[in-house]
């Protein structure tokens, strides 16, 4: 599975950017996606993540009622909505993806459990 992020840019507090993942491959629903971040000098840090067959996500408490995370399989395209940004949610996003089909649960919040990654496409939140 090959996967690219796009979307990212310069938003001011308080607005709105919306990420893509788009991925490879013609089994797109047999996959677990996540959403993880890192701003600089600090580790990567999760954010989301779906069942690609179930729907059923976990959201990180930092953005619980402010992201949203959808799919389009038709599309093998993961989004991620980012409403009311903060300064602290400058980072660098990356999308991930594992081939699972279970439940989303803590465990699936870690980057070792994750097999695929993207290039990362650059937030930046200014105040």
């Amino acid at each position: 599975v090959q996967l690219q992020a796009s979307g990212g840019g310069l938003v001011q507090a308080g607005g709105s950017l919306r990420l893509s993942c788009a991925a490879s491959g013609r089994t797109f629903s047999s996959y677990a996606m996540g959403w993880f971040r890192q701003a600089p000098g600090k580790e990567r840090e999760f954010v989301v993540a779906i069942s690609l067959r179930r729907g059923s996500t976990y959201y990180a408490d930092s953005v619980k009622g402010r992201f949203t995370i959808s799919r389009d399989n038709a599309k093998n395209t993961v989004y991620l909505q980012m409403n009311s940004l903060k300064p602290e949610d400058t980072a660098v996003y990356y999308c991930a993806a594992k081939e699972y089909t279970g439940a989303i649960v803590v465990g699936t919040t870690t980057p070792p459990w994750y097999d695929y990654w993207g290039q990362g496409t650059q937030v930046t939140v200014s105040s």
